[in-house]
């Protein structure tokens, strides 16, 4: 049995202030660790920066290894847990942003750097979209990497578990108008893939954006673990068993029925 221990935080953040904000997720790490062991922590999207900074990401956006990077690398190594956030990050092409989710390990190393495929509105002028879905490898099993609107696109999380993933990390700024989306999505990537989703939305406003909160651990036959509400800010915790995937593919055969040459319109564009 590979049990470990999982907590999601849902917050809000300060727009456009990442020190305030790396300084409240500090302390979110912190009380957890304070109150029980875990294996990981997962903060929302952009978590470092808030959603609607506009051109000024820019000037917000920074590489990985960095600044923002460097200092949850060091609250990893300081708890021994792994913490997953999201961040605007960038190349050495100072142009060239992402979106994107950072997972570091209890080594203060970086685990995985991922970059949001599926940008949404606004997004697609500001940022370049990421192209690689790869797993992360952990003390506990192979983990992959979503960011907010990627949910939508049910092949992100297919492809991660075709290649092994068994947890599946999701940051995400998820607005008020489409909550039953949000909910739906994160139970049937988890249901259709025989995995467990965490995942971590932001709660507050900016000045476009009402963001719907429930944060939620699911099941791999697609049932909420544990959630908050829309205004909760703080976290939940839940022990999941990993194994559990395993046992309900080998049950399911849930990927070995699958027919493929049947789905090739999948792969065109339009």
């Amino acid at each position: 049995m590979r049990e470990i221990t999982v907590a999601v935080v849902q917050m809000d953040t300060k727009l456009g202030e990442p020190e305030v904000n790396l300084a409240k997720m500090s302390e979110f790490v912190r009380k957890i660790t304070s109150e029980q062991k875990v294996d990981l922590i997962v903060f929302p999207e952009l978590a470092t920066t808030g959603y609607e900074c506009g051109v000024k990401f820019t000037q917000l956006t920074q590489r990985v290894p960095g600044p923002s990077a460097n200092v949850m690398a060091q609250r990893a190594n300081e708890t021994a847990t792994h913490i997953a956030f999201g961040m605007a990050s960038k190349e050495r092409v100072e142009s060239i942003l992402f979106n994107a989710a950072v997972l570091v390990g209890p080594e203060g190393d970086l685990v995985h750097h991922y970059r949001k495929i599926h940008l949404r509105g606004e997004e697609q002028m500001l940022f370049r979209p990421g192209f690689r879905l790869e797993p992360a490898e952990t003390p506990f099993g192979l983990v992959g990497l979503q960011v907010g609107w990627d949910m939508m696109f049910p092949e992100g999380v297919r492809s991660l578990c075709l290649d092994g993933v068994e947890i599946v990390l999701v940051c995400a700024a998820w607005d008020t108008a489409r909550a039953a989306e949000w909910r739906t999505f994160i139970s049937a990537r988890a249901a259709e893939n025989a995995c467990f989703i965490c995942a971590a939305n932001r709660i507050g406003e900016e000045p476009a954006t009402t963001f719907c909160g429930e944060s939620m651990i699911v099941g791999p036959r697609g049932e909420v673990i544990v959630d908050l509400d829309e205004t909760t800010e703080g976290y939940i915790v839940a022990k999941i068993d990993v194994d559990e995937n395993r046992r309900l593919r080998e049950e399911t055969q849930i990927f070995q029925t699958r027919q493929p040459l049947s789905y090739r319109s999948i792969v065109r564009k339009y």
